[in-house]
């Protein structure tokens, strides 16, 4: 009777009997190879060289390509990490360039300002008899009315018809008065009009708004137009209303009964404002007075 499958002992698989004798193969196998490879090398280095050299060459192609599967794994790791940290930096320096951006707004504004500053220091020393100095704190530019509001008020001495202007020029004049604050008709209104004359000769004109943020100058002599494109306007003292010589306006183009002109000072560009006293009042009181005794000055708010 055959034994029953329970009692067989566990290496009994042929199989599993022909791998373990393979395998002794191989390892005796292997073993005896490589001392032939040291038996050859001890007595024939040259021979043994040349096989060296051809055992190289075999297994060239293979180690090529995992050189190149290595290269390639580092190439995409170090690849990866580039993109990464290029990405962070180009966040920090996209950060750092809008800080700067503002701190060259900031700086430019408040270059700005200082030149603003400088310009009515300036002005405050070359202007005598002046009243007070504000802030134009709004305007209109939309309606068909250009008026100003004005920082200062009946407080500082200010009052109806007092001309009011800024580092640039000739910006209005007061209309109304509250304690503290003064509305100012700007010179762009078409209600302005201004005694003008051109700067390097004398032509008088007479200067009114458009109401579009530009002026027109007529010469006093009708069928005489001699303004030319660029010409300086200034205020010619006539009326008694403005100083001479307060800068007005500069000449863009020429009409057929004058010439069209952009006011020097409007409260975009001069947001300080100087008011000065009417100008045949300051007249009488400086002729009024001792020559060699100026006018005092009223303190500065």
């Amino acid at each position: 009777m055959a034994p029953s499958h329970k009692n067989r002992p566990r290496g009994f698989s042929r199989k599993a009997q022909y791998g373990l004798f393979a395998t002794y193969v191989l390892t005796i196998a292997g073993a005896i190879f490589a001392g032939l490879l040291l038996i050859i090398s001890v007595i024939d280095p040259t021979g043994f060289s040349a096989l060296r050299i051809i055992g190289t060459e075999i297994t060239a192609p293979i180690a090529r390509l995992f050189d190149s599967l290595r290269r390639s794994a580092n190439d995409l790791g170090g690849n990866t990490s580039a993109y990464l940290d290029a990405a962070s930096k180009n966040r920090a320096l996209e950060k750092q360039v809008k800080k700067n951006r503002i701190r060259l707004i900031e700086a430019t504004a408040i270059k700005l300002e200082n030149k603003r500053l400088r310009g009515l220091l300036k002005l405050k020393h070359e202007e005598t008899g002046h009243i007070a100095i504000g802030r134009l704190i709004s305007s209109s530019a939309a309606s068909s009315r250009r008026l100003a509001t004005l920082s200062i008020g009946a407080n500082f001495g200010i009052r109806s018809g007092q001309p009011v202007r800024g580092p640039d020029g000739l910006i209005g004049r007061v209309i109304e008065t509250g304690p503290t604050t003064a509305r100012v008709l700007l010179i762009t209104d078409a209600n302005s009009p201004v005694p003008v004359m051109r700067a390097k000769d004398g032509t008088p004109a007479s200067g009114e708004g458009l109401s579009n943020g530009l002026v027109i100058i007529r010469p006093v002599n009708l069928g005489l137009n001699p303004f030319k494109i660029g010409d300086i306007i200034v205020t010619s003292g006539n009326g008694g209303l403005f100083r001479p010589n307060i800068p007005y306006a500069i000449v863009l183009r020429k009409t057929a009964d004058g010439a069209i002109a952009r006011p020097l000072a409007t409260p975009a560009t001069s947001p300080y404002a100087m008011v000065l006293p009417i100008y045949e009042e300051y007249a009488l009181a400086t002729q009024a007075q001792p020559a060699d005794q100026p006018i005092a000055n009223e303190p500065i708010p």
